[in-house]
């Protein structure tokens, strides 16, 4: 009688966990993969979505579509509930409104992380961050319908707050909103409004540190700065948000009047890092990441790794190239335990760092060389082309962009009603 294949669920279908499943497409192995969404989202440009450069179909194929080649793979589309580590099963809410158990031999847990408010959740309803394509389509509702918003106030104090748009947050995702707002009033809708001048739109990045792109080296973090000010916006650095409402926000205890507040500001890991600490005794560090062992694992728990941002290693950074190569060595790690042979500790591979600031004008490390201007921009580009999964996909972005860069426009710039304010 043929034995039953070694289980493997994989829990996100992220970077991470879809890296990991893909990575067993030769194994002796069953490969569930469970995720609360029917898609693998490319996050880094996530933010184009928001500000109508692309559509959230581009940079999200459908989990089935990635994997109907692969015959030893199946999907779930559910949530998570709980870990039973004892009983090597888990128990997932489904599609169907039925919660259901899925068996294990080994899991692998890749849940991603959620925006972290450091204390002050009651200000997601009001600064929205962009970690989903949800949080995308409500963002550009925001920012589109503030211009909307403006063009019929005639209050001149009124149409100031809706032509003022706040971003806390001075990491890739802060700068890259804020670089791409600047353009979008100062370029792209200039000629849209027949009441409104939107070159006048007011785009302030603050951050309560005192440098933009930690990890980027200061003459790169000068750059950015400089960069950034040459499109318009405002930089305030070392000011803290004391407080944010639908009126505006206050940074260092100046008040801003402001109808449109996103928060770029940090990342906390999944619930289910918690959980997971609390069953196996695994410490958590900043953001409530997972302090995993040099073969990813759980302490005490050989059979789960944890994968991706939810995770935290000394010197491997929260980025998407770091989650790829994790899924990739934890699809190593379980074909080599089934063939009986010794796993290598994880290793990352720093392939360097970019960040697009505008119409040409990036920064980047790369093998220790800074970069910035046309050049790191032409890399950017190319880098997140090459990313992409799927060559339709990688086919419609690269013409989007094409089209954009030589019309200035921006056609994915559908307003969603939603939760938005009026």
């Amino acid at each position: 009688m043929r034995a039953a294949p070694h289980r493997v669920l994989v829990v996100g279908g992220g970077f991470a966990g879809l890296y990991a499943a893909r990575g067993l497409r030769d194994a002796p192995v069953a490969v569930t993969l469970v995720d609360r969404r029917n898609h693998h989202l490319f996050q880094p440009l996530l933010y184009q979505v928001a500000t109508g450069s692309l559509t959230a179909g581009e940079i999200a194929p459908p989990l089935r579509w990635i994997l109907r080649r692969q015959r030893n793979a199946t999907v779930v589309l559910a949530d998570v509930e709980s870990i039973d580590l004892d009983a090597r099963s888990i128990v997932a809410l489904g599609a169907d409104g039925h919660r259901h158990e899925l068996p294990y031999d080994t899991l692998v847990v890749a849940a991603g992380a959620e925006t972290n408010y450091f204390g002050h959740d009651g200000w997601s309803a009001s600064a929205p961050g962009l970690k989903s394509v949800e949080d995308a389509i409500e963002i550009r509702g925001r920012v589109l319908g503030a211009f909307e918003a403006a063009e019929l106030e005639r209050d001149p104090a009124a149409r100031e707050a809706w032509l003022t748009f706040v971003v806390v947050g001075g990491g890739p995702t802060g700068v890259e909103l804020a670089g791409q707002i600047a353009e979008l009033a100062r370029d792209t809708l200039r000629r849209d409004f027949q009441h409104v001048d939107t070159t006048r739109a007011r785009v302030v990045l603050a951050d309560a540190a005192p440098h933009l792109l930690a990890g980027y080296s200061a003459r790169l973090q000068a750059r950015a700065v400089r960069d950034l000010r040459q499109l318009g916006v405002e930089v305030r650095l070392g000011v803290p948000v004391d407080a944010v409402d639908e009126t505006g926000a206050s940074l260092g205890g100046e008040r801003l009047a402001a109808r449109t507040v996103i928060w770029a500001a940090g990342v906390r890991a999944s619930g289910l890092a918690r959980a997971l600490a609390e069953a196996t005794g695994t410490p958590q560090v900043g953001g409530g990441r997972l302090a995993v062992g040099p073969d990813l694992t759980l302490r005490g728990r050989p059979e789960v790794l944890a994968l991706g941002d939810m995770v935290a290693i000394d010197g491997v950074p929260g980025v998407a190239p770091a989650a790829m190569q994790m899924g990739r060595y934890a699809a190593a790690t379980i074909a080599a335990r089934l063939a009986g042979t010794p796993a290598p500790a994880f290793r990352y591979r720093d392939k360097g760092t970019l960040a697009t600031i505008g119409r040409n004008r990036a920064v980047g490390q790369v093998r220790g060389v800074g970069l910035h201007g046309r050049l790191a921009w032409a890399m950017w580009l190319g880098v997140h082309l090459t990313y992409l999964i799927g060559f339709q996909n990688r086919v419609l972005v690269f013409l989007r962009w094409s089209i954009s860069y030589l019309t200035r426009g921006r056609n994915a710039r559908v307003i969603t009603r939603g939760r938005r304010r009026a």
